[in-house]
């Protein structure tokens, strides 16, 4: 696998994509005026989308040895063609490698989770297709047509979206966007034909006629929009769509383009990406000092008392108030996770948490983005999800045992960071713990657990054989914690030797990052 600078890699891309003549037409010009589509007869352009056809369905077992996931987002006007287009395209594919998926505007409950959250978790599988009939774009340019986007949570919107598809693709995926264009006269014809028919009528919605009435006002949104998420990782492709045959030609065409292109830098590394978040500094775990964190049993049964119940009203007012809770543990095996959750989790209402133990990925779950099994287990807002083990298992199990390349785990640095910048952002707290024990108590727990029957299940050989990489996992942990130590999602370390002291830290740190999001949330 070769390695190179992102300016290495900007520059391999745009000389594929010239090479392969590819030409897009710049936003704002294509959206104006549609491009020439030549003399084409009607027979040749059946006869080159034939050809089209042909080269598209060669590519399939390609794709499916590469393991490349491919995504085609289909946006434009209403009534340009989208759906007919659509159908023809996967006309040439094995629909066991395929999915079409409608994204409607979001529900009520949709809301209730990040902005991302609904699209994310739509991603293909390696080595498959994932059709978008509208993605993320028409729930931003609407939103914003209608007044409920101000120019901060626009730019917010763009820049999530940005940070999505060039995440995709630093991870493997190919992104192909199309937005097909007609003009304000194609389209009245077009809307006008399917009511005059009965049978086509539903077709045509509220929203379709006021797109039309207003031309003008949306044409500046959209070309807005794909001037701001134009990225040469997942550029805009304009179709003209004024005649739905060459219009299926344009799409065939230039995926087949995208896909050749996908294959042959399938084997190349993604750049590295310098961290851009705020970091705060944090001891190395060798200098944290566990001799002289305990507590006596009155103290830990006291404090424990007095937390749980301030926990407990905090959860009425986080469910009130609409504010996602996300709690991240991380640890030595045998540090006391397990125990450590059960006393927060004794505090709340059980029908406004879940807790979720992290173990290796499901075949799933592995043929996708490392951050898509998570993303799939977030809390709506008002709940709280305390995961035992997380994302970070990407620098430290993956890295170590060699599940992952050194490409991935170098780049999920960042990629983590952005993740929890988007929690932060939609107003979910994130609290991340690592619970430390020492190597000597680790291994009196161990010891313990293998000579205890009702206890062996919690250990087994490969606890064993991880403790004897203790140095290595150290440093890999040191690395994770000074790189992913953000302003916004601090890691707290435990002291975890007296198991009670460290319940009793995490339940104080828990409350107070509780209270001050309540607070700010009245603000």
């Amino acid at each position: 696998m070769a390695y190179m600078s992102q300016e290495g890699y900007d520059k391999l891309i745009a000389e594929l994509k010239r090479l392969e003549g590819i030409e897009r037409p710049k936003a704002s010009a294509a959206i104006a005026e549609a491009r020439d589509k030549g003399d084409l007869s009607e027979n040749s352009e059946y006869e080159a989308a034939k050809e089209a056809q042909a080269k598209l369905a060669g590519f399939q077992t390609q794709i499916k040895e590469a393991k490349l996931p491919v995504m085609v987002i289909f946006e434009g006007w209403g009534a340009a063609g989208k759906g007919s287009v659509i159908g023809r395209v996967i006309k040439s594919i094995d629909p066991r490698f395929f999915r079409v998926k409608t994204m409607a505007a979001p529900t009520a409950e949709e809301l209730r989770y990040p902005f991302l959250h609904r699209y994310l978790l739509e991603i293909p599988e390696a080595g498959k297709f994932a059709f978008f009939d509208t993605y993320w774009m028409n729930e931003v340019t609407t939103q914003l047509m209608e007044g409920e986007l101000d120019e901060h949570d626009y730019k917010q919107r763009v820049r999530s979206i940005n940070t999505a598809e060039r995440s995709l693709t630093d991870n493997g995926y190919l992104v192909m966007k199309f937005f097909f264009h007609i003009s304000k006269k194609e389209q009245k014809k077009r809307l006008d034909a399917l009511m005059a028919d009965k049978n086509t009528r539903w077709r045509v919605n509220r929203d379709d006629l006021h797109e039309n009435k207003h031309y003008k006002d949306y044409l500046d949104v959209y070309e807005q929009y794909l001037s701001d998420t134009d990225r040469s990782a997942a550029p805009w492709y304009i179709i003209d769509a004024s005649n739905k045959k060459w219009a299926e030609l344009q799409v065939l065409r230039f995926l087949n383009q995208g896909i050749e292109t996908a294959l042959k830098n399938h084997a190349l590394a993604a750049p590295i990406r310098q961290n851009i978040f705020p970091l705060n500094p944090i001891q190395k775990l060798a200098d944290v000092d566990l001799s002289d964190k305990t507590l006596t049993k009155e103290e830990y049964d006291s404090e424990l008392d007095r937390l749980q119940k301030e926990l407990s009203s905090l959860h009425n007012e986080l469910y009130r108030k609409k504010i996602p809770v996300i709690i991240a543990y991380e640890g030595w095996d045998a540090a006391g996770k397990g125990g450590n959750i059960k006393r927060i989790t004794s505090a709340l209402d059980p029908r406004g948490y879940e807790v979720h133990p992290i173990a290796s990925p499901e075949p799933h779950e592995k043929a996708r983005h490392f951050l898509w099994r998570f993303w799939n287990r977030l809390p709506k807002d008002g709940h709280i999800a305390i995961f035992d083990r997380t994302w970070y298992g990407r620098v430290m199990v993956e890295r170590l045992e060699g599940f992952c390349s050194e490409n991935d785990w170098q780049r999920a640095y960042n990629e983590m960071n952005e993740f929890e910048k988007e929690l932060a952002d939609w107003g979910a707290v994130v609290i991340k713990f690592w619970v430390h024990i020492d190597n000597q108590t680790q291994l009196e727990r161990f010891t313990d657990r293998q000579n205890t029957p009702e206890k062996q299940w919690k250990i087994t050989e490969e606890d064993w054989r991880n403790r004897e990489k203790w140095d290595v996992y150290e440093a890999a942990i040191d690395e994770m914690l000074q790189k992913t130590n953000t302003t916004y999602a601090p890691w707290y370390i435990l002291e975890s030797n007296d198991k009670k002291y460290a319940r009793i830290k995490a339940l104080r740190i828990v409350v107070d990052a509780l209270k001050k999001a309540c607070k700010e949330k009245d603000n």
